[in-house]
């Protein structure tokens, strides 16, 4: 099998859910509800660590206002071809570099390829690749994976001539080559490890979050594991493979022929790690079940469902009773859901997916769901409802349409369903507002054209790069940990806050697609968010955490040193913070 079928299998299987790296707390607006808790966990903190080579910062030190200048990005070729070059962020001489050639909107490539020429003429060249679909999203591109092999090449500046044919479209491009002693020793040390637990056979990459809280992740693979395997009955005693993610991608998990979670400190999806891989253990055994055709809608609808919720333990019905009139009016209908469930909007998607499944296995039981739901069968040419309509018939008696107005219904007969409505709404404006974010600022991350590797043939070649690297301007730093102090206002319940805090993210967002040259002065709050996250970097450190209570600020941070945290207090006199005991 072709690297590019593989990736393509990937996206199909994608699953977009994510994780945090910092637990996230259990919360219940509505006083009724049942939320079953799961256990959390705390980082290591570590207050007394002195980063080696990295200016020391003293009580009285005072952090300079600085509006820095947005990263420029690359002018797009005349003719309207983007590349993306990975891994991401800079190159160090020793990378394996990637190509994404994207080609222009409605430009039609079918059959065309694309070859390129390395420091022309005596350079190597690489290609031709083919135009196809990438990713969900099935955007127009050619992949070039792992080509250029720098090792041996010198630092600086190296040009790339690009050729498609057989249109004849041609440009050039440069870009700068790092020194390999440039990199920073944590990542220039860093490489993929392996530990085994009770189910699971778990990958990770050195110096990072991951190995740092390894002992209690791999205790929360177990019980999300053995809790899995209880509830579906699953006669499953092979090794579950899980690769450990040091960068978020997509929402933060995906399963293909293995589990994929995303485990960092600044994890702006903001999310229950332990959730994230319930998820996916439940894809995993729910692939080694099988079934005929399984639809998408019931795939993620049966992962939520088993897990107690989506982005955190929640009641399903309520929340989902939330979405119709005479409240956020956001229902999607289970047709429209179930033959375009990517394409809808996913936080709903989720939602309903989950509620349908309970409603099912309320009324008729879990083995009558299971039974219909592994006896689906989809005929060439069939809609995925049209197959849901038949299987009902089959196992139910009655359409799919008889079964969205019997779960409507119960919906609608949902009490305190009011209580759910700000924390629903913000739920799908969060994330909205973050995927955004990922299209303009972090390309490789957003869910629908992520760059997902083949992650066994990742660790025979030893890349790590690829998932250390990531995109950490002071932009980025600043709004990622804008999402996790909106998120953070999410659960305290105050709603008017993370209100305010995703509409001043939105606009830092606009005026960075406008161009102007201080998208952060939309408020103090967002001007000091990037003033810190600058600063801070310029000295060593990048931000993690960032909240900011009146004239005060707790800050957690590490050093270039090791992934261990450090938190700092700082405060504002005069408009200038000061770093303070």
């Amino acid at each position: 099998m072709s690297m590019r079928r593989f990736l393509a299998m990937i996206f199909i299987l994608f699953i977009a859910v994510s994780c945090a790296g910092v637990p996230v707390s259990v919360y219940r607006p509505a006083p009724t509800a049942t939320v079953t808790p799961i256990p959390t966990f705390t980082p290591t903190f570590s207050p007394s660590l002195t980063p080696v080579g990295v200016p020391s910062i003293t009580p009285t030190q005072i952090l300079p206002t600085l509006t820095p200048a947005l990263t420029a990005t690359p002018s797009p070729n005349p003719e309207g071809f983007k590349v993306m070059y990975h891994p991401d962020d800079v190159l160090y001489v020793g990378d394996q570099v990637s190509f994404e050639v994207i080609s222009p909107p409605g430009m039609d490539l079918k059959g065309s390829s694309v070859h390129v020429q390395v420091d022309p003429p005596g350079g190597p060249s690489l290609g031709p690749a083919e135009f196809g679909a990438w990713g969900i999203q099935g955007r127009p591109e050619a992949a070039m994976i792992w080509v250029w092999d720098t090792k041996n090449l010198n630092a600086g500046l190296h040009s790339f001539s690009y050729n498609v044919q057989p249109q004849g479209i041609a440009w050039t491009e440069q870009l700068d080559l790092l020194p390999s002693a440039a990199m920073p020793p944590t990542e220039a040390e860093a490489h993929w490890a392996e530990t085994t637990t009770q189910c699971c056979t778990v990958f990770y990459v050195t110096n990072t979050a991951s190995e740092r809280d390894l002992p209690t992740l791999t205790t929360l693979v177990d019980a999300q594991a053995k809790d899995v395997i209880d509830k579906m009955g699953a006669n499953f005693t092979e090794p579950i493979t899980i690769t450990i993610l040091p960068r978020l991608l997509g929402h933060g998990g995906f399963t293909s022929s293995e589990i994929s979670v995303s485990y960092l400190d600044r994890n702006y999806a903001s999310n229950s790690w332990e959730l994230v891989v319930h998820h996916e253990m439940v894809h995993a055994i729910d692939g080694h079940l099988g079934g005929d055709f399984r639809p998408t809608i019931f795939v993620e609808g049966l992962a939520v469902y088993l897990t107690g919720g989506h982005y955190k333990p929640e009641p399903l019905m309520p929340r989902a009773a939330a979405l119709l009139p005479p409240f956020l009016n956001q229902y999607i209908p289970l047709k429209t859901l179930a033959d375009g469930f990517y394409a809808s909007q996913h936080e709903i998607g989720y939602l309903e997916g989950a509620s349908l499944i309970e409603y099912m296995v309320k009324t008729y039981g879990w083995d009558a769901f299971t039974s219909f739901y592994r006896d689906i069968h989809n005929r060439q040419g069939e809609s995925q409802s049209d197959s849901i309509n038949s299987a009902l018939l089959v196992h139910f008696s009655i359409t799919f349409s008889q079964l969205e107005h019997d779960f409507l219904s119960a919906l609608q007969a949902e009490p305190d369903t009011s209580a759910w409505v700000d924390d629903v709404r913000l739920m799908v404006t969060y994330y909205d507002t973050m995927r955004r974010y990922q299209q303009l600022l972090d390309p490789s991350a957003y869910f629908a054209t992520a760059w997902l590797m083949d992650n066994k043939t990742m660790r025979e070649r030893g890349i790590v790069a690829d998932y250390l690297r990531h995109p950490h301007t002071p932009v980025n730093l600043a709004l990622e940990t804008l999402f996790i102090t909106a998120h953070q206002q999410m659960i305290a319940q105050n709603y008017p806050s993370a209100t305010q805090t995703l509409a001043e993210i939105t606009l830092v967002m606009d005026g960075i697609e406008r161009s102007l040259p201080d998208p952060f002065s939309v408020s103090q709050f967002t001007s000091d968010y990037l003033t810190i996250s600058d600063s801070l970097q310029r000295q060593g450190y990048e931000v993690q955490t960032i909240t900011i209570t009146g004239n005060t600020a707790s800050v957690s941070v590490t050093a270039s040193t090791g992934p261990n945290l450090i938190p700092l207090n700082l405060r504002r006199t005069d408009g200038q913070w000061t770093i303070i005991p």
